[in-house]
């Protein structure tokens, strides 16, 4: 993936997940999209036309169009006012393809980035379950979990790689995935928070009808 570029799902997954968590309003959000999302299809076409048919360069160059058209689509979304069901499916699309893209990384040998693919799997099957199939309730929990990961998998690899001082070995990798893990429980405990917080909230104008 274009150092650049990833350096940018960084901000765009922080300013998502706060978006997901009400912080930031939809069409405040969908502007930033755009542009990372436009950069994310016009940077891998050029990279493409450069490429050669290397694999590893053509390989790169696909998992940056698979962030590009779902930041667009978010985009398109939150200023049309269309509903997520088709971006929630393609987010199915996109974890099964980190999924595959994760085992490709640890048979080059970077065990880093093969968790974190994984890790960005599983952000896009929450997408899937909170667009696709509709589990509003899992919003707060898909929002804090990009919040949380956004930097770890994303800016501070980029800064490394910027810096040329990127590494990858099965320590790191191993530690990717546990502070990926705390991230996740983190995000799934604020969640469940939320939504009992919720709750009487929800309940209350039968109360009062009663």
């Amino acid at each position: 993936m274009s150092n650049v570029g990833l350096l940018y799902v960084g901000v765009i997954l922080f300013i998502n997940g706060l978006m997901l968590i009400g912080v930031i309003p939809g069409k405040s959000a969908a502007i930033l999209n755009f542009f990372v999302g436009g950069m994310q299809v016009v940077l891998p076409t050029i990279i493409l036309i450069q490429a050669n048919n290397d694999p590893a360069i053509v390989l790169g160059a696909a998992g940056l169009y698979l962030f590009g058209f779902t930041y667009l689509y978010v985009g398109i979304l939150q200023v049309t006012g269309v509903s997520g069901e088709g971006l929630g499916w393609f987010s199915l699309f996109v974890s099964t393809c980190a999924l595959v893209i994760g085992i490709i990384q640890f048979t080059l040998g970077d065990t880093v980035f093969g968790v974190i693919w994984w890790i960005w799997a599983v952000l896009w099957f929450f997408f899937f379950l909170l667009l696709g199939l509709g589990k509003e309730s899992l919003a707060r929990t898909t929002g804090w979990f990009a919040i949380l990961i956004s930097h770890l998998t994303a800016t501070i690899p980029a800064f490394f790689l910027l810096l040329g001082r990127y590494e990858s070995n099965t320590a790191l990798a191993l530690g990717m995935a546990a502070l990926g893990g705390i991230a996740l429980v983190m995000a799934m405990v604020i969640g469940r928070r939320a939504r009992v917080a919720a709750a009487p909230a929800a309940s209350a104008p039968a109360l009062i009808v009663t």
